[in-house]
């Protein structure tokens, strides 16, 4: 009659499976709500902050730079001294403004007097300003007002009408009274390029938007240059409370989607830095990665049921009918150490140490089983083994090998210290005659040493441990041999 089983199989994998995807499901679900709110509060507090503080480091040296060269230009004593010396020789200004332009690598460079009104460039004069030329509207504009300069967009009669970002730095004479205007200018194509670099590497959308709330330089997804941002869908609404604050974020919908908006204003440029994260596409990473988890938890469920099963199938009868000592002395096994092996050498690796075998051999042990008997063999086998594990360390192995051969690994311990406990443990043996009936039978060991090098496999140390036993045999018996 078979005897029942004491648990069913089935039922603890079914039990498995249900607690891992369980476990998984809602730990995957606790952390898709919590990697939500994470990833929208580090887009408000920091992500967004972040690349507006790193395009406006960039800008300072990208943009302001051509602020700071013309103000310096604007200070400068050679060209207020050549206005107030009656504007007498065109060539010096004309080499003054080109050395300008080539020394900063400008795309332009100007000075407009107020007291000719000749605009002055790097090739000579270009033209006379005049009130009523609406071209000329800038000059009058920068004339009147209170700021040092202003940033403008203007096409530069002077290169073809290309659209250029122009720096105009109003001059004064050492009195205070007023010269001129001049500067340098950079092409909005640069710019734009600008933008799109920061735009490629921040994954934003970036723009800037005057004091007017108009685009200044257009950035994917909003209206081109001077569009009115009052207009734009869910953003124009927040446009005038944006723009009576330095800085800070809103949110808004626009287009179906969520979109977080951090603005910061640009002191020295007089436009406010806007940039733009659609919420909803920043999510949408998180929902993929919530299926792929869902998918991941499944499957890994599967594989560690399968593997639990198999495990269950092919070790649990091994390990019940494998024992890890031996019967008559107590001792280890062999296949209990090749498990153990693994894991010593598995430290080493991690944390080398200095480890040492001793092989040891009964000597003429088939005569003593010959002679008294192999009840007294038995004897002999358990008092040897009694007398190494009384002589060892707790961290110390001892390992029947096979027949009358005892192996010790000794953790920690030198080659020299090795040997001094090998000859202890075979005077030890020697000492102990092993009583067997009415008989005290004499016991002698022979013991080979080997010190593990760090590189060699277990087989290669015992192995020379192994010859160092057969060399105490040769040499005479109840002795001790290194390797």
């Amino acid at each position: 009659m078979a005897h029942p089983r004491i648990f069913d199989r089935r039922s603890l994998l079914a039990l498995l499976a249900l607690l891992l995807f369980a476990g998984f499901f809602t730990i995957t679900l606790i952390g898709y709500f919590v990697s939500k709110k994470a990833i929208r509060d580090a887009i408000i507090e920091q992500d967004l902050p972040l690349t507006s503080s790193n395009i406006y480091s960039e800008i300072q040296k990208d943009l302001v730079r051509p602020v700071l060269i013309s103000s310096t230009m604007a200070h400068d004593t050679f060209l207020r001294d050549w206005v107030l010396r009656g504007e007498r020789n065109v060539g010096e200004m004309s080499r003054y403004l080109m050395e300008v332009r080539r020394r900063y690598g400008a795309f332009s460079s100007f000075f407009v007097s107020e007291k000719s009104g000749l605009y002055y460039t790097g090739e000579g004069v270009l033209k006379r300003v005049r009130p009523d030329e609406p071209r000329d509207a800038w000059y009058y504009r920068v004339r009147g007002m209170k700021e040092d300069y202003e940033i403008n967009v203007d096409p530069d009669m002077a290169n073809a009408d290309a659209l250029t970002i122009f720096i105009n730095y109003r001059v004064f004479d050492f009195k205070g009274d007023y010269l001129g205007a001049t500067g340098i200018g950079l092409t909005v194509d640069a710019v734009s390029r600008l933008i799109a670099e920061y735009q490629e590497r921040f994954r934003r959308t970036i723009y800037f938007v005057d004091a007017q709330g108009r685009v200044v330089q257009l950035g994917a997804g909003r209206a081109g240059q001077g569009a009115d941002l009052h207009a734009a869908p869910g953003l124009g609404p927040l446009i005038d409370g944006i723009l009576r604050e330095p800085r800070g974020s809103r949110q808004f919908q626009a287009g179906g989607d969520s979109h977080i908006l951090h603005f910061n204003y640009l002191p020295e440029l007089k436009w406010y830095l806007f940039v733009e994260q659609n919420e909803s596409a920043a999510l949408a990473g998180i929902r993929r990665t919530l299926f792929v988890n869902l998918s991941i938890s499944l499957a890994v469920t599967l594989v560690v049921v399968f593997l639990t099963h198999l495990a269950l199938a092919r070790y649990q009868s091994r390990i019940e009918e494998m024992a890890s000592t031996d019967k008559l002395t107590g001792l280890l096994n062999r296949h209990a150490f090749a498990i153990l092996a693994v894991k010593l050498l598995a430290e080493h690796r991690r944390e080398p140490r200095p480890v040492a075998v001793l092989l040891a051999d009964i000597d003429r042990f088939k005569e003593i089983n010959d002679r008294h008997g192999h009840l007294a063999g038995d004897a002999v086998l358990e008092a040897v083994a009694q007398v190494l594990q009384r002589r060892l360390r707790a961290s110390d192995l001892a390992v029947r090998w096979g027949g009358e051969e005892f192996l010790l690994l000794l953790k920690g311990c030198e080659l020299d210290e090795a040997r001094r406990i090998a000859e202890d443990l075979r005077q030890a043996v020697a000492a102990s005659p092993v009583a067997a009936g009415k008989l005290a039978i004499p016991v002698t060991i022979s013991i080979g040493v080997s010190q593990f090098d760090g590189r060699e496999s277990m087989d290669r140390l015992i192995g020379r441990a192994d010859e160092a036993l057969y060399a105490a045999k040769h040499g005479g018996r109840n002795r001790v041999d290194v390797a």
